[in-house]
């Protein structure tokens, strides 16, 4: 399982890369294979402020649907708009062309109470 040690996770199962103050966010390997096959991503939520812990979209497998959580409060400034035409390239490919949203970070120190890669590993280990 892929679980890249330069990014922040969620107990959510969502993952946070920061760059400066903006953050890319999307779903992790393990979340996307426990969905199964994904077949569409609904992200209503650009240009929104919304808080920690807020939804900030759905994604549909086969079998479930599933909310999406900000791991971080901010402005939705950027959605992956070709998740709209392709779901299945988050099953591919989580951490890259699989983004979600882009944030504008409004308290960066809430990243403090993101889990490392290592803290994630215990978590979908458990």
């Amino acid at each position: 399982m892929n679980i890249p040690q330069e990014l922040k996770y969620t107990k959510d199962h969502e993952w946070i890369r920061v760059e400066g103050s903006k953050a890319v966010i999307g779903v992790t390997d393990f979340a996307q294979r426990e969905l199964g096959d994904i077949v569409y991503v609904e992200i209503e939520s650009e240009g929104d402020d919304l808080d920690r812990g807020d939804v900030f979209g759905t994604v549909e497998a086969v079998k479930t649907v599933s909310d999406l959580f900000m791991p971080v409060s901010g402005k939705v400034i950027e959605v992956n708009e070709a998740l709209e035409a392709s779901p299945e390239t988050v099953n591919e490919d989580p951490y890259d062309k699989g983004w979600m949203i882009k944030v504008e970070m409004s308290d960066s120190s809430e990243l403090e109470s993101a889990l490392s890669s290592n803290d994630y590993k215990d978590l979908i280990s458990e």
